[in-house]
């Protein structure tokens, strides 16, 4: 009796291997994902960023301002990446997310240190993502008191004391009080919409398929264009009341404002429901059952998920994971929805974002068009 049950056990056990082997997609991304999540938590997150591109407006070029500016260097947190010539420059710069860190040095810093005045040097932080400037600022905090320590020897450290020899002035724009909810409530609008959407349309052919009533679809007089609007159109929609619940409940439950064009953020969040759509939609060409079709969403959405900048800084991973994560449509959603909700930012400080995002789109379509057609012959 007992072995009669091993017996069976045992050849289910053996035909449940004979399917896995026949369904080489599943049985590659069940060994996949875990490696992709390994390489990506192992090399590409990083907690505390290096290299953060950084503006310089030197009004004084004495020798306690470049060696103080080499000390920046000197840490890896800071890459002087434009000297700049104007207040509003600094704000441009800031705004379109091309610096993450701006430092004024006062006209007469040299001369005024040299007297014992403790002059303020300002410098002003992208705030967005607290995360990010966490370390960056620590650090300039201990510069203040040590990197003039060598030249301000002697009778030049004055009476000062314990006291640093300048006064450092730190202003954090858009969310000086670093509050979480400020940065991670934008970027869930972009990361609900991409699972959501990813996974609707990437069942939306494969249930079709399954179900038989894609014969009905291929006997009617219709392009596959049509086709794929008529499944892509409602989901649309649903994607614009999903935004809506969204928005409404950012604002009301965690006071996030919107302090640019709600007209721009509805225009181009509708962008990016489109490309995910488009992005779901290929996948459902693509998988033989629903399984698979949930499966390569999983495959889509852990790596958006991880590199776009949303969880961990952007600047703090490797070069690599960057590139990758520039080519993924949440990273650029992410840094349009905290640019208009936090910065008030307009099209123009966004238009490598935007373009970005469009091209992705428009590839997108293409190849859902592509694979649609020869899913049909």
């Amino acid at each position: 009796m007992k072995f009669g049950m091993w017996k069976r056990t045992w050849a289910m056990i053996v035909k449940e291997f004979i399917q896995l082997r026949r369904d080489r997609m599943s049985l590659g991304l069940m060994i996949f994902i875990p490696l992709l999540q390994l390489i990506l938590f192992g090399y590409a997150i990083n907690m505390n960023p290096h290299h953060l591109p950084t503006a310089v407006f030197a009004r004084d070029h004495g020798t306690y301002a470049r060696t103080f500016l080499s000390a920046m260097k000197a840490t890896r947190y800071f890459d002087i990446v434009r000297e700049v010539h104007s207040d509003e420059e600094i704000d441009e710069l800031i705004l379109s997310g091309k610096i993450q860190f701006a430092v004024e040095i006062p006209e007469n810093f040299s001369r005024d240190l040299a007297r014992g005045q403790r002059p303020q040097m300002l410098v002003i932080a992208d705030a967005t993502d607290p995360a990010t400037i966490g370390g960056p600022i620590s650090a300039l905090r201990v510069l203040a008191g040590t990197a003039l320590a060598r030249d301000m020897a002697g009778p030049l450290r004055g009476g000062q004391g314990s006291q640093a020899p300048f006064e450092l002035v730190v202003h954090q724009r858009y969310n000086p009080e670093e509050i979480t909810s400020l940065n991670i409530v934008p970027g869930l609008l972009g990361t609900i919409l991409t699972l959501t959407m990813v996974v609707f349309t990437a069942l939306a052919v494969t249930r079709e398929t399954e179900r038989g009533t894609m014969e009905n679809l291929l006997s009617m007089p219709i392009r596959p264009v049509e086709v794929m609007m008529g499944k892509i159109v409602p989901y649309i929609l649903i994607g614009a009341v999903q935004f809506a619940l969204i928005l409404g409940a950012a604002h009301l439950l965690f006071n996030v404002p919107v302090t640019g064009s709600l007209l721009l953020l509805v225009a181009l969040s509708t962008l990016f429901i489109v490309a995910n759509l488009s992005i779901g939609y290929t996948f459902s060409t693509v998988a033989r059952n629903q399984l698979q079709a949930v499966q390569m969403a999983i495959m889509f959405f852990l790596p958006s998920l991880l590199l776009s900048g949303f969880l961990f800084p952007f600047r703090g991973m490797p070069e690599w994971a960057q590139y990758i994560g520039s080519v993924l449509p949440l990273t650029h959603f992410t840094r349009i929805v905290r640019g208009i909700m936090l910065k008030g930012a307009t099209f123009g400080d966004m238009v490598q974002e935007v373009v970005a995002l469009g091209l992705f789109t428009l590839a997108a379509l293409g190849v859902a068009v592509t694979r649609f057609r020869r899913t049909l012959d």
